[in-house]
């Protein structure tokens, strides 16, 4: 948290703390309904081949992306709800 005498954060440090802040909500949404509703997490998996990196350049990466999100659905299924 800021205070009047911290300097303020970058647009890059705003960035990290927002997809930190992000992925953990997301995260723990996933966990939640999963637990409620079995089959988001297969469902989710499923979607994967239409996920792609939006990047026009040489750091376009779509399999990268995708494997990002098969961490984290491995992660929801093993974490679970606690």
């Amino acid at each position: 948290m800021t205070t009047p005498d911290t300097p303020t954060p970058d647009t890059a440090t705003l960035a990290r703390q927002r997809e930190i802040a992000t992925e953990h909500l997301l995260f723990k949404l996933m966990e939640y309904v999963e637990d409620r509703h079995s089959g988001l997490l297969d469902f989710m998996e499923n979607s994967l081949d239409h996920l792609g990196d939006p990047a026009t350049d040489a750091t376009k990466d779509d399999d990268a992306v995708r494997l990002v999100a098969r961490k984290m659905i491995a992660g929801a299924r093993k974490q679970g709800v606690r």
